[in-house]
């Protein structure tokens, strides 16, 4: 096999290789053997067709299969005989059988960039006091009330109000033309927590059983629904039935009857202090992160392979195209221009890519690596989220491709550990630096 490596920029190699006539004849004859045993071919008897003939009419088909084959066969030996390492799958750009009887073909490989690590020590981030109010815990306290009120017919002439049970049927319509997607019947709409969106509930407020009423609502382009996002949409709705809450005193039989366990109300109200404060703690570390991320990008500068950034995309929009699935849509039915949808997370691709690089490099910086304590912890974790015994968590990660990114996430979350320790923490009420939607998602297992 001879290699010629090219450096067509500090992130990208172009490997021409050639493999000798004795391997390619050797795939050839096998491939045509077989092609002869499972064809017939008029005037031939089956398996004695002449080489001649079966080249005439299957050259292109067994050269394809041939080629694909030699590059899957011979593609890791050359990327190991030449010492790269290839971040992505390569780009087979070209592929040729000579007349010399070798073959030959191009892989554009991208390697990872090389770079010097700024400031990754010490760095300034905002953390939030996690403080638990009193409104807080009244705010769950109410919510456990209102799940655990009976239902009940409202009287003749009750119009609905937050905490009713209204029973309706919907059309939308965008630019006079009915929606599909957006209609249903007999759909019960819990007032009050706002499943349609605050605006349509807050429209059906005062309606009566039997009513018919008809309301326009501009959704903004960012609403979270991308059937529905950047449109107005008119709504025809029906009030079918109407149920009110018979709310729950809140007092100790009240606590009992959620988890005898509690044997007061105050007891009700301590767990679930202890609960919210477990809550923001493990928010606040995962907005921690994102802060690190972000700061740790500022601070180092180097280009990303493209390929890669395209390969993260790609993930992205799978992610999208399966949430999509599971209400029964598609792209197109969705209305999403795909084009669109794919320079809009190209931003957050690229961070995700230069956030990868970062750790892994401070990890070979510092030497973090996965013990199998990290491995252990991960699979017991995964076992209390999904109430599975450990063994049976480790049954599922059996194949190559199951442990490797589980791997990979346990030492995300071991390296963000490491610079968490390592960070300037400034205790602050409220974070100002605006991370929500710029945060860098970092894979950590969950």
């Amino acid at each position: 096999m001879e290699i010629v490596v090219e450096n067509v920029s500090d992130l990208t190699k172009k490997l021409t290789i050639t493999l000798p006539k004795e391997l390619v004849r050797k795939n050839l004859d096998k491939a045509y053997n077989k092609v002869n045993k499972d064809v017939s071919l008029k005037g031939f008897r089956k398996g004695k067709v002449p080489r001649t003939v079966l080249e005439k009419n299957f050259k292109e088909q067994v050269q394809a299969e041939v080629g694909e084959q030699l590059v899957q066969e011979t593609y890791f030996d050359a990327i190991e005989q030449e010492k790269i390492e290839p971040v992505v799958h390569p780009e087979i750009t070209e592929h040729s059988f000579p007349e010399s009887g070798t073959f030959v073909y191009v892989a554009m490989v991208d390697v990872k960039p090389e770079f010097d690590l700024s400031q990754y020590k010490g760095i300034d981030v905002e953390k939030p006091v996690t403080k638990v109010s009193d409104e807080e815990v009244d705010i769950e306290i109410k919510k456990l009330q209102r799940e655990n009120a009976a239902l009940q017919t409202a009287e003749e002439g009750h119009g609905i109000a937050v905490d009713d049970m209204a029973v309706v049927d919907f059309q939308g319509f965008h630019n006079g033309k009915a929606m599909p997607q957006v209609r249903n019947e007999d759909y019960s709409v819990d007032v009050g927590l706002n499943k349609l969106g605050e605006e349509f509930e807050e429209k059906l407020i005062g309606l009566k059983k039997g009513d018919k009423t008809l309301y326009e609502i501009d959704f903004p382009g960012d609403y979270p629904n991308p059937i529905l996002a950047g449109k107005k949409v008119e709504f025809k709705v029906e009030v079918k039935e109407v149920k009110v809450r018979l709310m729950p005193e809140l007092d100790d039989e009240f606590a009992k009857d959620i988890d005898e366990k509690h044997a007061t109300i105050a007891d009700l109200k301590a767990e679930i202090r202890k609960n919210l404060e477990k809550a923001k703690e493990e928010t606040m570390q995962g907005d921690l992160d994102d802060r690190l991320m972000n700061k740790l990008i500022e601070l180092n500068e180097f280009e990303v392979p493209e390929r890669l950034v395209k390969f993260e995309i790609q993930e992205m929009l799978k992610q999208t195209e399966e949430n999509l699935k599971r209400s029964g849509l598609s792209f197109e039915s969705a209305g999403i221009n795909l084009e669109q949808l794919v320079e809009s997370n190209r931003e957050i691709a690229v961070k995700r890519v230069k956030g990868d690089f970062l750790l892994k490099k401070i990890a070979e910086v510092e030497d973090i690596k996965v013990v199998d304590e990290d491995i252990q912890r991960g699979y017991q974790r995964i076992a209390d989220q999904y109430n599975m015994t450990v063994d049976e968590v480790k049954g599922y990660f059996k194949r190559r491709e199951e442990i490797l990114p589980f791997m990979n996430e346990l030492l995300n979350e071991k390296i963000l550990g490491y610079l968490r320790d390592a960070a300037n923490l400034i205790e602050v009420d409220e974070v100002t630096d605006g991370k929500a939607e710029e945060a860098v998602e970092v894979k950590t297992a969950e």
